[in-house]
């Protein structure tokens, strides 16, 4: 007696005759329609307060509401800048009030000579010498995190290191302070502090604190964080920075356009009062 045998999935099917009959499955575009009404509605799920902004305090309470669950989770902080083109991407250091994360050891380079070599070496430094490091860096055998050097050995090392470090926002700078004959107290400065830095889009992402923390103590470090990235961005004047009478008027300031909390599940939310 001829069988009939029906696959799991209800694909094919087997008729007395011999012949399997196909179920029409679904079209690429059917497919990508599904899959992109399945994305709309996360989308509308995690960004729900997308286009509102709330203050500092509202939005934590928010967070805090949603992460019931997991109180331990970090509060992600996400400052948005308006990049304008050939512009530097916005970096810095900073120590929050309370650290939010156990910081990260730099790994730290210096190009220097004599007495400031053996100062360097004792301060700290994980790779210390002259110009024959150079090619040690280009090809990759020496490799780190900070690069230092003395104004003495800054122009020798220029010329070969500018296109391979600068690009990468590593190349010692006098601006940033990172050429200087102060090794010892640069390295000292580095100790208990975190990098920051924008992406190439202009974002800056940091935690900022955890959600069983006191409201406080998250204010506190997200007050800290924001004025450490407006004197950086150029928002806001650094009132112990010296006054460079060459820069002053030329470089525009990089605009702040939004200021985003969230957490691990939590939504996007605004803030009004950064």
């Amino acid at each position: 007696m001829p069988s009939r045998h029906d696959t799991q999935c209800g694909q094919t099917q087997t008729k007395p005759s011999g012949r399997r009959l196909k179920v029409a499955q679904p079209t690429k575009a059917q497919l990508a329609a599904k899959e992109r009404k399945r994305a709309l509605k996360k989308a509308r799920k995690n960004s729900a307060y997308a286009s509102e902004k709330m203050t500092l305090e509202d939005a934590i309470a928010v967070l805090r509401a949603v992460e019931v669950a997991a109180p331990n989770s970090t509060y992600e902080l996400v400052v948005k800048t308006a990049m304008i083109r050939g512009s530097t991407i916005p970096k810095g250091r900073f120590s929050l009030p309370r650290e939010a994360k156990e910081t990260t050891r730099d790994r730290i380079l210096v190009f220097a000579e004599g007495k400031q070599a053996e100062e360097a070496k004792q301060a700290g430094a994980d790779i210390v010498g002259g110009l024959e490091l150079v090619d040690g860096v280009i090809s990759g055998r020496y490799q780190a995190s900070m690069f230092l050097c003395t104004p003495a050995l800054i122009r020798a090392i220029t010329p070969k290191l500018g296109r391979v470090l600068g690009p990468r926002g590593l190349m010692p700078s006098e601006r940033r302070g990172t050429v200087t004959d102060n090794i010892t107290g640069f390295i000292k400065k580095l100790k208990g502090t975190s990098e920051w830095k924008g992406d190439k889009a202009g974002a800056i992402r940091a935690p900022i604190g955890k959600l069983n923390w006191p409201i406080e103590d998250v204010v506190k470090n997200f007050r800290y964080f924001m004025t450490v990235v407006k004197r950086a961005t150029g928002n806001q004047r650094d009132p112990d920075a010296p006054v460079d009478k060459k820069e002053t008027g030329n470089k525009p300031p990089m605009a702040i356009t939004k200021v985003v909390l969230s957490s691990r599940q939590g939504p996007g939310i605004q803030i009004s009062d950064a």
